[in-house]
């Protein structure tokens, strides 16, 4: 498989947007802190389809684990992938994967809606791996680190597909994204 130059300084400028939209978090008291993360692997899938939004989610995700602080709250290392939030931070690969999916459909609600459910894989993921981690229920992990976050995760998926339009037009028209990924546009 040959990569272009293009193609890798694509997926490098969505892995530092992924990285940057990460620092800000707000803290809360599950451990689970609330930052613009969701709406950046949405971004990312929806602007750069499935594989190269994947491709960046996977390089952003292994600058964490050899420790660049690119986790939320400018943290990293191999300790992030089996704590709290690793759940969440496996979801990414996921919730990039359908967000991309969906640019290839006609329907702007399917397209969304497999946001959504890319969304809730990172959630259960999220659920189940702070459940593990802080040995609790899984109903009371789901209210603890779910619930509190699921509308403002929904609007951040909804907002990322309307800023990825443009932002796709424009690398269109600057010849940054290829045909291949043109076809959802």
């Amino acid at each position: 498989m040959k990569i272009s130059t293009k193609t890798i300084a694509t997926v490098g400028m969505f892995t530092a947007v992924l990285s940057v939209l990460s620092i800000l978090t707000i803290p809360m008291p599950s451990g689970v802190p609330v930052t613009l993360q969701t709406f950046a692997m949405a971004l990312c899938g929806y602007v750069l389809g499935a594989k190269k939004g994947t491709a960046s989610t996977l390089l952003y995700i292994l600058l964490g684990t050899i420790g660049v602080p690119v986790f939320a709250g400018m943290t990293g290392g191999p300790s992030w992938l089996v704590g709290y939030t690793g759940g969440f931070i496996w979801g990414f690969i996921f919730m990039t994967l359908l967000c991309g999916i969906g640019m290839k459909q006609k329907n702007v609600a399917v397209r969304v809606v497999l946001g959504i459910a890319g969304l809730a894989i990172c959630h259960l993921l999220g659920v189940i791996q702070f459940a593990i981690v802080a040995s609790t229920s899984f109903p009371a992990s789901f209210v603890t680190v779910s619930v509190p976050y699921i509308l403002k995760d929904v609007i951040s998926v909804v907002g990322a597909y309307l800023v990825a339009l443009p932002i796709r037009k424009a690398l269109f028209a600057g010849n940054i994204l290829t045909e291949e990924v043109r076809a959802a546009a």
